[in-house]
């Protein structure tokens, strides 16, 4: 089986600036990422993430090196480049990991993002056979 790089994208976004809001929103995009791409961190070699200028409670790669594996995984928290008019209170990734050749890529936008992305978006509330693909 021949096994390559790949680049995860996904973002998500929270109600208010708090510890308990960027946890939980981070926490539900990471679940998504590992459960809809089938992913285990052993696998991954980099995780990137960005916040808005309006998020600054908490560090996202400290929420993430909490998970189980994640504490050898490489991450990087930034400030996302500030555009008027665009979305506020977001969290984005950008995952490297290596996957089997063949495997689907599951990008994950969740919350307000589904709008950055609508193409890439589904509920994860709906069972499989329901979500818009």
């Amino acid at each position: 089986m021949e096994w390559r790089m790949q680049a995860v994208r996904g973002a998500t976004t929270v109600p208010e600036n708090t510890v308990e809001a960027i946890e939980e929103a981070v926490t539900e995009l990471l679940d998504e990422l590992e459960k809809r791409n089938q992913l285990h961190p052993t696998d991954m070699i980099s995780v990137t993430f960005t916040v808005t200028k309006d998020l600054d409670a908490v560090f996202p790669a400290a929420i993430a090196r909490q998970r189980p594996f994640w504490d050898n995984v490489a991450l990087l928290d930034v400030q996302q480049m500030h555009v008027e008019g665009s979305l506020e209170r977001c969290i984005r990734f950008l995952v490297h990991v290596y996957l089997p050749a063949s495997t689907p890529i599951h990008h994950i936008y969740l919350r307000q993002a589904k709008n950055l992305r609508p193409d890439w978006s589904f509920s994860p509330s709906l069972p499989a056979k329901e979500r818009a693909f």
